[in-house]
């Protein structure tokens, strides 16, 4: 993380709170996005986004997995820089973003121990019948000790409307 990127992170402990979405491929994602995006606008916010890509596997050649790896984070912030903007039009700011390689449940705790800056971590719930995500499940079961950081849920079947009435 570059200096710059460190004096960002510093300014914004001081003076608002930080917003976390972690961004997955779960059609949720959107709801999350949207939800802290626009309590960042009205509460004088920002938003961060966390992308945890997943480390290359067991290769025979060291440069076959790097060139993997780079690959996977080309496309990682090749998609944030796109949320990015979304985010920046909603709440008016540009996000900090974050590319992780490893585990996600793994990776966004660490990013929470490392970030104190982060006041507020967003999620939503999968409306499927499979119960609401393995991170939520996760943060609520044997993860919430470890937990520092409130957690907002939001149900992931709310529209934009619903969206704009509980924000």
């Amino acid at each position: 993380m570059s200096e710059e990127a460190g004096r960002e992170r510093q300014e914004v402990g001081r003076r608002e709170r930080l917003f976390l979405v972690v961004v997955d491929d779960s059609p949720e994602r959107a709801v999350a996005l949207r939800y802290a995006a626009l309590a960042a606008a009205r509460g004088g916010g920002r938003v961060a986004l966390l992308r945890v890509v997943e480390p290359p596997g067991q290769t025979e050649w060291a440069g076959v997995a790097e060139m993997m790896r780079e690959e996977r984070r080309a496309e990682a912030e090749q998609l944030l820089q796109g949320l990015a903007a979304e985010v920046n039009r909603i709440a008016g700011s540009v996000p900090i973003l974050y590319v992780r390689e490893g585990e996600a449940r793994d990776e966004l705790m660490k990013l929470l121990a490392e970030e104190p800056a982060i006041s507020v971590l967003v999620l939503a719930s999968s409306t499927s019948s499979d119960g609401p995500g393995p991170l939520i499940t996760a943060l609520t079961g044997r993860y919430n000790r470890l937990l520092r950081t409130p957690l907002v849920i939001v149900p992931g079947s709310l529209s934009d409307q619903e969206l704009e009435t509980v924000t």
